[in-house]
């Protein structure tokens, strides 16, 4: 079987649901190191990362047949995947206990040691471009909201506002990131 080089969203989806390997292949060549950058930011451990990627290719290939074309792009519905999964990972009790084992220095060593890469291409469609957008806090509560990992609430703790305020500006970075977003596509 030869490998696809290019497929539209559209057909790209249709032959995930008939379960075409060689388009699962073409979504891993083509979105694997975006979805690793986003995945990265979160977890900050390659291994972990590592371990997140399969697990967000095998959510994606087994609930492709979930996604909805009208509700968004496959792009976003794959992030959003890859961040919930992500997420879910450093919130694991294994994850936890593990991190607060480390001594600080060995944290900042392991930091050192992995020299994380991430291709180039991981924001290939421009998405710091388009946070840098947004006002100045908006744009930290969504990267701290969807990048970091944090829930409001957290995030509420962590820049000492009120809870109320934190949903009124993402609602707001939101609505103006799905402007934006329009002027993209």
């Amino acid at each position: 079987m030869s490998p696809i080089h290019y497929l539209e969203e559209k057909t790209l989806i249709s032959l995930l649901q008939n379960k075409d390997q060689r388009a699962f292949n073409y979504l891993y060549d083509n979105y694997a190191g975006a979805l690793y950058g986003v995945i990265i930011r979160i977890v900050l451990s390659k291994t972990y990362a590592d371990e997140v990627i399969q697990d967000v290719f095998v959510k994606i290939w087994n609930h492709v047949d979930t996604f909805d074309a009208t509700k968004g792009r496959l792009y976003t519905w794959m992030i959003h995947i890859a961040r919930n999964v992500a997420i879910d990972c450093i919130k694991s009790k294994g994850v936890q206990n593990e991190q607060k084992n480390q001594s600080l220095p060995n944290v900042v060593d392991d930091k050192e040691k992995h020299n994380f890469t991430i291709p180039e291409n991981v924001d290939f469609i421009g998405f710091k471009n388009v946070l840098n957008e947004l006002k100045t806090d908006w744009k930290q509560l969504i990267e701290m909201a969807y990048f970091e990992g944090y829930t409001q609430q957290e995030i509420a703790v962590k820049l000492d506002i009120p809870l109320g305020t934190v949903k009124t500006r993402t609602r707001g970075a939101l609505l103006e990131l799905k402007k934006i977003l329009k002027e993209y596509q």
